[in-house]
């Protein structure tokens, strides 16, 4: 009889929140905790602006990429300045941090540096109101109609050559023709010469990638996203 009462006694005791209490944690519980206290690491170091940030075309005074991302605040001025239309806002494919920043797209035109509109002063520098965008005080920005190239750099040109006309012996030499810098030069024979990009010379105005006809022309390969020749952006040291 006693024995039975001391079992009874055992079985009240062991109450299911008792048992919750002892029982391993569960693996979405752990992973919660796991990615919460990650989080904070990256925090205390100062690292999470850069996880899954992917740099892209700045416009002028934007190269500094750490610097233009914490100090923009997205509030859409520059798109509105730019009188060729080619600031758009970085999408969240190019980085959660980043998403709405200002990158350039030189799909229809490219930059001059508002030579024709502002007289060589970029106009998205002027109206930005953090100076996330801002030349350096040393700034020579290119200058397309003397072929200056200058020293702000928004990327360099590159060419895919399995998706370039040129390498198709097809003549195409648009890029050659739009470059007013001198930085795309021609090797081969004259009616179907290869294009090359000196990159010492290339401030990556996007001239060239604005006229580029592999997409359009339709020769490229099954499943390409981009044309055969992009700028692609230089990060600062």
């Amino acid at each position: 009889m006693t024995e039975q009462k001391d079992t009874d006694v055992k079985q009240v005791a062991s109450t299911p929140s008792e048992k919750r209490a002892h029982e391993p944690m569960s693996v979405s519980r752990r992973s919660l905790f796991i990615g919460v206290g990650s989080t904070a690491a990256l925090l205390g170091l100062g690292a999470l602006r850069y996880v899954g940030h992917t740099p892209v075309n700045r416009p002028p005074g934007g190269q500094d990429e750490a610097a233009l991302v914490s100090a923009c605040i997205r509030c859409e001025r520059c798109y509105e300045a730019c009188p060729r239309k080619i600031i758009v806002p970085a999408t969240i494919e190019d980085g959660l941090l980043g998403m709405r920043s200002p990158q350039l797209d030189f799909s229809a035109n490219y930059c001059d540096f508002c030579r024709e509109e502002n007289g060589g002063v970029p106009l998205c520098t002027q109206v930005c109101p953090t100076n996330a965008l801002q030349l350096p005080a040393d700034a020579v920005l290119g200058n397309p109609e003397t072929g200056e190239r200058g020293n702000v750099i928004i990327g360099i040109a590159k060419i895919d050559e399995y998706s370039c006309l040129a390498f198709r012996d097809t003549g195409c030499r648009a890029c050659y023709d739009a470059c007013k810098y001198d930085a795309i030069r021609l090797e081969g024979t004259d009616t179907n010469p290869r294009v090359y990009v000196e990159a010492d010379k290339c401030n990556g105005c996007g001239a060239c990638e604005s006229v580029c006809k592999s997409l359009s022309a339709g020769s490229i390969v099954s499943g390409a996203t981009h044309r055969a020749i992009i700028v692609e952006p230089v990060e600062a040291e």
